[in-house]
């Protein structure tokens, strides 16, 4: 391991290609924190702070295994696009269940929830209800580029990352989150 920390990443992604293997497990090490920090600023609704770096860690091998130094920029800027990636992709999976906490059971009587530590069945009702119109302002009225930007956004992403995860450039993304923002506050008043 000694020899491997005085190389730099695409040295060591030169030797992985001739057959040391023990390279992946170097390189996973080193750049375990760069995921942690990743998975910090990010939320999936249900699952904990471990389940996205599990997604880190395989976006981070996925740019173990598919990096090229030839073709793509220096290894850490492709290892976070990678791992950036694969956290998103985690997020927006979890997104598309969204109306499994909708499904879930909730007693009508008061006294049941409020021994519980619940809300009133009343509020509850009516935030399930908020909660359904946004969604579907959000799905009639931005387009497809612009849900990601959004969906981005609101991981705690900046307009640089969310930028370099489309594979787009940070004007038409500010300019995204600008139109997206724009149809929601529309939508929202006349609904």
């Amino acid at each position: 391991m000694k020899d491997y920390e005085e190389k730099t990443d695409e040295e060591l992604m030169d030797l992985l290609k001739e057959g040391d293997e023990k390279i992946v497990d170097y390189v996973m090490n080193k750049y375990k924190n760069l995921v942690r920090k990743k998975a910090s600023s990010m939320f999936i609704l249900g699952a904990d702070r471990e389940d996205l770096i599990q997604e880190g860690m395989i976006g981070l091998y996925k740019a173990i295994r598919d990096y090229d130094s030839g073709r793509d920029a220096s290894f850490i800027t492709f290892a976070d696009l990678c791992v950036s990636r694969q956290m998103y992709t985690a997020i927006e999976k979890a997104g598309r269940m969204k109306h499994a906490p909708l499904n879930s059971y909730i007693s009508i009587y008061e006294e049941d929830f409020q021994k519980e530590g619940g809300a009133n069945p009343e509020e509850e009702f009516l935030d399930k209800e908020r909660v359904l119109l946004m969604e579907k302002i959000l799905e009639e009225e931005l387009s497809p580029f612009e849900k990601k930007v959004l969906d981005l956004m609101l991981t705690g992403m900046d307009y640089t990352n969310i930028a370099a995860v489309l594979g787009r450039d940070v004007k038409s993304t500010d300019n995204a989150i600008q139109r997206a923002k724009g149809k929601l506050k529309k939508a929202w008043k006349t609904n």
